[in-house]
């Protein structure tokens, strides 16, 4: 097992510049964007992924270092850590790693890492827990906590319920942040691979009223007749 000294000097030394730079341009961390401050080795997703298999036996407390990093990767590779964990973790255990993350929650603030926390985390836990916490952060003034709130009820589509995921995008539909109308329109698209006729429903009555990015992702999946015609509504 990898200790998290050597976890964290393999990425300082597999880092790449040139993919650095590229990182930090293409998840906006310059002065005044999304991720202002955000910092990137450079590091492929599988080769974290890697690397979270090598150490998914870390102690919990040698985890927390990862998760405060000023790096992405070394963030991200601590949510995937404990993602592994929490898979194999009995109810007490899983409700231990959730408070763990939830402690770091500040740290949660880039779409790759709340993407992966929410759906493999947050919404596991929620769904045998509590919810209706989703519905609170969908309705606060935080970016990362609204899109927590939608990408974390990927896991409840997967149960095929929906009820949750149509909830929080009434909520946010009209939220004036693209990182949210994409994700909300990618939470929809979901809806629909697995009940077409509830996403329509669900676009019967609020087309009109969406982001045309959130729109052009919810029916992304749909016939070429059906997304011109709600293409032709939202005209």
């Amino acid at each position: 097992m990898l200790s998290v000294e050597a976890l964290q000097a393999l990425l300082r030394n597999t880092k790449d510049a040139k993919r650095s730079n590229v990182l930090q341009s293409f998840f906006k961390t310059g002065k005044g964007q999304y991720a202002e401050g955000d910092q990137f080795l450079g590091i492929y997703v599988p080769v974290l992924r890697q690397y979270a298999k090598s150490a998914r036996d870390l102690q919990r407390n040698f985890i927390e270092p990862l998760l405060s990093s000023p790096y992405n990767e070394e963030r991200l590779l601590g949510i995937m850590i404990l993602h592994q964990q929490f898979q194999k973790a009995e109810i007490d255990e899983k409700r231990e790693i959730f408070q763990l993350i939830l402690r770091h929650l500040p740290h949660i603030n880039n779409w790759n890492l709340v993407d992966f926390a929410g759906p493999y985390i947050f919404g596991p836990y929620f769904w045998a827990t509590q919810p209706d916490q989703l519905k609170t952060w969908a309705e606060s003034d935080n970016l990362w906590k609204k899109r927590l709130s939608i990408v974390s009820t990927h896991y409840f589509i997967k149960k095929n319920n929906f009820e949750w995921t149509l909830k929080i995008a009434e909520t946010l539909m009209r939220d004036p942040h693209d990182l949210i109308h994409k994700a909300v329109g990618w939470m929809l698209r979901e809806v629909g691979k697995r009940d077409q006729k509830t996403l329509e429903t669900f676009l019967d009555q609020w087309t009109v009223h969406m982001p045309r990015t959130m729109l052009r992702y919810a029916i992304e999946r749909l016939s070429k007749d059906k997304r011109q015609h709600y293409m032709t509504l939202k005209a």
